[in-house]
């Protein structure tokens, strides 16, 4: 099986990696590569500044779900909303729910319960694929937080499960933390570059899965690598540049291989700006090398 073909039998896949190395634009390129293979598709994105509508050019979600083609949908999400929808749920009356998510004591809730912001985002999904919300949806792939705060949110349906001891709210983190470490159902992709820190931190990540929640990535995507280029005489040429940050590239590789012998992809730096002309070359591009 190709990475694709495992990738299409999950329900939830969590895309992670060091800021600034491309994991948005390789949820899109997911997200899009999935709804091709005929999967109902919700895209989740945490992050408030909102830049994933921009990979897949349409409107902002706030907080709404936007449709991004056949069978692809993107939503932000932020934690506070999920919560404060979860109270109006469980209390019909309006007025009372105002009262509720308005009151102080609500808010020290909310910062203080361990694990309750990451839970809340995971149920979300969690409910959508059990039907709870429209559209109908396959598989959500989530835009995750940076590295270690995606180990944390991962994490935090078990530890809210062991605080909350039982209840409604422990019921549901249990149930949510059984779904996550059903390898056959969630999986985990990691985005990075060919770079000393981002290599670093995904190996650091990879050893945290592995240790603490006992996850193994799905693969590894290396993104923006440089070009191979033939050798050539002169020195101090542009030319020299890129050869010079290919061999960097190269060696950083070289260095995730000592320690991950998983799927590793592998995906050139384009000469494209962000939007759906790049989504789609890359979605070539990755399907081109994972055959």
């Amino acid at each position: 099986m190709t990475a694709l073909d495992r990738l299409a039998e999950r329900q939830l896949v969590v895309v992670t990696g060091k800021g600034g190395v491309g994991k948005t634009t390789l949820t899109a390129v997911l997200g899009r590569l999935m709804a091709r293979r005929g999967r109902r598709v919700l895209l989740l994105e945490v992050d408030p500044r909102e830049s994933l509508h921009q990979a897949l050019g349409t409107e902002p979600s706030g907080g709404e779900v936007v449709p991004a083609g056949a069978g692809l949908s993107i939503q932000n999400l932020q934690p506070s909303a999920v919560i404060e929808g979860m109270v109006r749920e469980k209390v019909p009356i309006a007025y009372l729910a105002h009262k509720i998510t308005q009151s102080p004591a609500f808010h020290q809730f909310v910062e203080g319960a361990p694990g309750l912001k990451e839970t809340a985002l995971l149920g979300h999904a969690y409910r959508v694929l059990q039907g709870s919300h429209r559209p109908r949806t396959d598989l959500v792939i989530v835009d995750a937080p940076a590295t270690g705060h995606s180990a944390t949110m991962l994490a935090a349906p078990g530890l809210l499960a062991q605080a909350s001891e039982g209840g409604h709210l422990g019921d549901m983190a249990s149930d949510l933390a059984a779904f996550l470490a059903d390898a056959s159902r969630c999986g985990v992709v990691l985005a990075t570059l060919a770079e000393e820190m981002p290599i670093q931190e995904t190996l650091e990540l990879i050893e945290l899965l592995g240790t603490n929640l006992e996850i193994r990535p799905d693969f590894v995507v290396a993104n923006g690598l440089y070009p191979v280029l033939a050798s050539a005489p002169g020195r101090g040429s542009a030319k020299d540049l890129l050869r010079a940050r290919r061999r960097m590239n190269e060696s950083e590789l070289d260095r995730l291989a000592l320690a991950w012998d998983g799927p590793l992809l592998e995906l050139p730096l384009l000469p494209l700006d962000r939007g759906p002309a790049l989504v789609d070359a890359l979605a070539r591009l990755f399907e081109a090398a994972d055959a």
